[in-house]
C-alpha cells in the first residue's frame, strides 16, 4: 500500500498575505496569478451554498491535475447517490447514481470504506481483476478515461463525499505534482463538503432555511466580528460561546478563542487557521469550530455576512482517530494526520518518525504545525485532544 512521504517546503514567494490566508505555499505558486489563486478557494467555499458551481470548480481542479474529468459523489445510507460533474462524463455520471448500480462497483465501495486522508491513485488501492471487471472502470474504459485520483470526506451525520479526478487512457498516471496540488485544495474542499451534505448538495435559498437545513450549530457573522444570525442549535451553546459588546463573540475556551479572534482579525487574509478544536469541559463534548468564508452568490443568501461558523462535536474515546478524521476536523496534511495519529497511540516521536520513514528533524517540524493548528503547546495536551477526536455523531450535534 502507499506510504505517505515528507512534504517538501515551498519556496518563499510574493504574495505573502494570500499564502497565509489559506496555508497554501504550493498552491499559490501554481496558480498563474493571485485572481487564479483566490478564485479556486473562493468557489470552493460558494459552491457549498450554490451546487450549481461545482461543475466549475471541478473544471478548475481539472486544470490544476493536467486531468481530463471530475466528479463530485455524496453517499449516504437514507438515499441514493447524488452530486455534480463535468459534462464530458455527464451520461456515465448519470448511470452510475441512478437506482444500485454503484453498489457493484468495487472502486466507489473502495474508496467510501478506506476514506483516504488525501487524494490518492485509486488503482493503488485495487487489484488487477478488480480494475478488469469493475462495471463502471469498463465503461469508463470504453470511453477512453483511465487514471483515477480520489479523495473521500467523512461527514459528520455518517455520510461520505467522494471527489474522483481522471485523466485519459492515453495520457498514463497523474503526475505527483498533480496530487499535491489537489491536496492543497482539501481542507477547504473537507470544510466546504461539511455545508454541502448537510443541505443534500441541494442549493440554499435564505439566511433562516440554510441555517435550519443544516441541522448543526452554525452562525454567521460580519467580517468585523458581529453576529447577524444563529440557529437555535448554536444558541444551545451558551457554554462555549459568550457574547461580547456591539454584537461580538468569543470562545470561553482560551487558546481556542484567541485562534478565532485570530481568524476573524485577519479574515480574509493571513489565517491559516480554519478548524479549531475546542477541548470538553463541564460536560460538554469536544468541539470543532469551522469558519467558512461566504463569497458572491453564497454571501447574497446570508445578507451579506462574511462567515459562517459551523461547529462539529467529537465524543470522548481510547480509540486512535484515522488520519481522514485528523485532516478533516484540523486541517492537518496527510503526513501531519499520520505522524498525531501514532503519537496518540503512544509511539514515541522517533518511533512515529521510523514509521513514517521520515528524519526525526522532519517530524519536530510536523509537530510545530500541529501545535499551530490546534492551538496545542505540549504532546501530552496533543494526545488527550486528538483521542477525544473520534467521528462526531449527528446526534451530538
Amino acid at each position: 500500500m502507499p506510504t505517505v512521504q515528507e512534504d517538501h517546503a515551498a519556496a518563499p514567494l510574493r504574495q505573502v498575505h494570500l499564502v497565509n490566508s489559506y496555508g497554501s505555499e504550493k498552491l499559490a505558486m501554481w496558480c498563474s496569478d493571485v485572481e487564479t489563486f483566490t478564485s479556486v478557494i473562493g468557489e470552493i467555499y460558494e459552491a457549498a451554498f450554490i451546487p450549481e458551481k461545482w461543475p466549475h470548480v471541478l473544471e478548475q481542479a481539472v486544470e490544476l491535475s493536467d486531468g481530463f474529468s471530475g466528479q463530485i459523489f455524496l453517499f449516504g445510507d437514507n438515499f441514493s447517490p447524488r452530486g455534480e460533474c463535468l459534462e464530458n462524463v455527464r451520461p456515465l455520471f448519470d448511470d452510475f447514481i441512478s437506482g444500485d448500480y454503484w453498489k457493484f462497483c468495487d472502486s466507489a465501495q473502495q474508496m467510501c470504506s478506506l476514506q483516504p486522508a488525501s487524494f490518492v491513485h485509486v488503482d493503488d488501492f485495487m487489484t488487477a481483476e478488480q480494475i478488469e471487471r469493475d462495471p463502471a472502470r469498463i465503461r469508463l474504459r470504453a470511453a477512453g478515461i483511465g487514471a483515477h485520483l480520489c479523495t473521500a470526506i467523512p461527514i459528520p451525520s455518517g455520510e461520505v463525499i467522494t471527489f474522483v479526478f481522471q485523466r485519459r487512457l492515453n495520457d498514463g498516471a497523474f503526475k505527483q505534482g498533480a496530487v499535491d496540488r489537489l491536496n492543497e485544495l482539501r481542507p477547504h474542499l473537507a470544510r466546504a463538503s461539511l455545508v454541502a451534505a448537510r443541505l443534500r448538495l441541494e442549493r440554499a435559498e435564505t439566511t433562516v432555511s440554510a441555517l435550519k437545513s443544516m441541522n448543526l450549530p452554525a452562525a454567521v457573522m460580519t467580517a468585523s466580528g458581529r453576529v447577524l444570525a444563529t440557529n437555535d442549535l448554536f444558541d444551545h451553546k451558551s457554554g462555549v460561546f459568550r457574547p461580547l459588546a456591539h454584537g461580538g463573540m468569543e470562545i470561553s475556551s482560551t487558546p481556542s478563542n484567541k485562534l478565532f479572534q485570530q481568524a476573524l482579525v485577519e479574515y480574509p487574509y493571513g489565517s491559516t487557521i480554519r478548524s479549531i478544536p475546542v477541548p470538553a469541559k463541564d460536560g460538554q463534548p469536544a468541539l470543532v469550530v469551522h469558519l467558512l468564508p461566504l463569497y458572491r452568490a453564497a454571501q447574497d443568501i446570508f445578507s451579506g455576512a462574511d462567515i459562517l461558523v459551523v461547529t462539529t462535536s467529537v465524543s470522548a474515546s481510547r480509540l486512535v482517530p484515522s488520519p481522514a478524521i485528523l485532516t478533516s476536523l484540523f486541517d492537518l496534511t496527510p503526513a501531519e494526520a499520520k505522524l498525531a495519529g501514532l503519537l496518540t497511540a503512544g509511539r514515541s516521536l522517533k518511533d512515529a518518525a521510523t514509521e513514517c520513514r521520515i528524519t526525526i528533524k522532519s517530524a519536530r517540524t510536523y509537530l510545530e504545525r500541529i501545535f499551530r493548528k490546534t492551538g496545542i503547546t505540549q504532546q501530552s495536551q496533543l494526545v488527550a485532544l486528538l483521542q477525544s477526536a473520534q467521528t462526531p455523531r449527528a446526534a451530538n450535534y
